[in-house]
């Protein structure tokens, strides 16, 4: 019974590594080295701010592609709505009708839009029976404009401005943090913990 004595050594061990078993690390030939000097790493960072950035302002101004002043059609059998299409060429349906319907495939050269939603609402409506109701809110091609991508490619101006504007923010709020943290006493210079 070798096995059983290991099986049990092993659920008694406890996870982790033994004090005992740690190095310390030979840190004289480190230097620190601070994300200014090194372009590519700020650059990198500077990207990654400007891009939450954007998708933050677009979510706060853009209105949903499945908003329901959006819907461009929906796909009803027996009255009951079982597919809603929008203007930008989505759609949501039932279980059901997504198994009727199976692979959605669209046709070559639509790439969204109306005229992609009224494409997805026939080919929907008739793999189910249903009729198709265009909905008061439904635009024309012409009329949709697709969703502006955001820009990837920055200046080095634009770089360096959102560098600095994320340090400005970095700075700010580890001063709010520790504003926070205590508050003077008189002036005996000592402080209370007003987070306890």
């Amino acid at each position: 019974m070798p096995e059983a004595d290991a099986s049990t050594a092993t659920a008694k061990a406890k996870p982790g590594i033994p004090v005992s078993d740690l190095k310390k690390l030979d840190t004289s030939g480190l230097k620190a080295v601070s994300i200014k000097d090194t372009p590519e790493l700020r650059d990198r960072i500077a990207m990654m701010w400007l891009s939450t950035q954007a998708a933050s302002s677009a979510a706060a101004t853009d209105v949903p592609d499945n908003a329901p002043k959006n819907i461009y059609a929906t796909v009803k059998v027996n009255g009951k709505i079982v597919a809603t299409l929008y203007n930008g060429g989505s759609s949501v349906m039932t279980n059901e009708a997504a198994g009727k319907v199976g692979d959605l495939q669209d046709p070559p050269g639509l790439n969204g839009g109306p005229d992609l939603a009224q494409s997805r609402a026939e080919r929907i409506a008739k793999a189910v029976g249903g009729t198709i109701d265009k909905a008061s809110t439904a635009i024309t091609q012409s009329a949709w404009r697709p969703r502006q991508s955001a820009s990837t490619s920055y200046t080095r101006q634009q770089l360096d401005a959102a560098f600095e504007a994320m340090q400005a923010e970095g700075q700010k709020a580890i001063a709010q943090r520790q504003a926070g943290y205590s508050v003077p006493q008189g002036s005996s210079g000592v402080y209370a913990d007003i987070n306890a």
